[in-house]
C-alpha cells in the first residue's frame, strides 16, 4: 500500500518571502555551512541542516517541517 507524503518544499526566495525573519542571505549561509568542510584550520563540523534540505543538480530546496525541527533542535541543544 503507497502512502504519499506531502511535503512543502520551497527555494530559498521563496521561503524567505513566507517566513520574513528569515533573510535570503542569512539562509544561504545556513545552507553553505550545512555539510562538513575541509578549511586551512582542519575539518569543520557543518551545521546538521543538511537534513531539511533538499538537492537537485544545483537547485537547493528547504523542506519546511524539518527545518522547523532542526531549529527546535538547536533551542533543546542550547539547554
Amino acid at each position: 500500500m503507497n502512502q504519499t507524503v506531502t511535503r512543502t518544499l520551497s527555494t530559498v526566495r521563496q521561503f524567505s518571502e513566507k517566513h520574513p525573519a528569515f533573510s535570503q542571505g542569512a539562509l544561504r549561509n545556513l545552507i553553505f555551512l550545512a555539510d562538513d568542510r575541509k578549511s586551512s584550520k582542519g575539518n569543520m563540523p557543518g551545521n546538521g541542516l543538511s537534513v531539511a534540505l533538499v538537492r537537485i543538480g544545483r537547485k537547493v530546496l528547504i523542506d519546511e517541517a524539518r527545518f522547523f525541527e532542526w531549529i527546535d533542535q538547536q533551542q533543546e541543544g542550547g539547554k
